[in-house]
């Protein structure tokens, strides 16, 4: 069942056997939420965190005048509120954008796994650590590049973590985002989404069709994002 999730630590560091047994045995209680639903409600606190085997989630604040904005995305192997162990109260939600299915891990589990075994803590914490750099990318985004290169970007993050867990068909995966949640995601209004869309398909970079983006020149995309994937500490070395 957590097969995602071991993709995603080994794409950083070799798991041993007993890591990997350990995993099995603590992420065992499972559900499915439908789109739209809170995986995470902001305001709980929740004794266990969730690992996102399927589908795709968003974290998001809701501001006082009832607009949201989307600060993340959660693909398959993502442990959406790992930091919600230590941390105990939650600030923010974590809504389903499309059909998923999750598994839990209880904090007491993880808790013990931090006491008993070192080095998968530290692919954990790593794990934390890569949200915390996938923000700040996300930052220097909305406040220095152009909305052409952000959209870029963002394709060129989403394609390269749905291939370290084998979410993509050749260059395609499956992206359920309606306009108006792409939106969200940038911080525009769809209208601007809209034209910056139809700009990168005269440019032939990128298909975005029947739920689905088809990379159709990755450098020429590279380039435009000035994307560099360092930031997602996808190499294999001891941690």
């Amino acid at each position: 069942m957590i097969e995602s999730l071991l993709l995603n630590l080994g794409s950083r560091d070799v798991l041993s056997a007993e890591e990997e047994s350990r995993l099995r045995a603590i992420i065992v209680k499972d559900r499915y939420f439908a789109a739209g639903e809170d995986l995470v409600s902001e305001g709980s606190r929740p004794g266990y965190s969730t690992l996102l085997l399927d589908g795709f989630a968003a974290r998001y604040k809701v501001m006082a005048d009832g607009s949201r904005q989307i600060t993340a995305l959660h693909v398959a192997g993502d442990f959406v509120d790992l930091h919600a162990f230590p941390i105990k109260k939650m600030d923010h939600g974590i809504v389903a954008l499309s059909s998923c299915h999750v598994a839990f891990a209880d904090h007491a589990d993880l808790r013990a796994i931090t006491e008993r075994m070192p080095h998968l803590t530290r692919l954990l914490w790593l794990d934390t650590l890569v949200d915390g750099a996938i923000h700040r990318e996300w930052i220097v985004a909305m406040g220095r590049r152009s909305k052409r290169a952000h959209i870029a970007h963002l394709v060129c993050e989403l394609f390269v973590r749905l291939q370290v867990v084998k979410r993509t068909r050749g260059a395609s995966f499956q992206f359920p985002l309606t306009q108006i949640e792409m939106a969200d995601v940038l911080g525009v209004s769809v209208v601007h989404l809209n034209k910056t869309l139809q700009a990168l398909r005269r440019e032939g970079v990128f298909t975005w069709e029947n739920r689905t983006i088809t990379i159709v020149d990755w450098e020429r995309l590279q380039e435009i994002a000035e994307f560099d994937p360092g930031y997602l500490s996808i190499s294999r070395e001891p941690r």
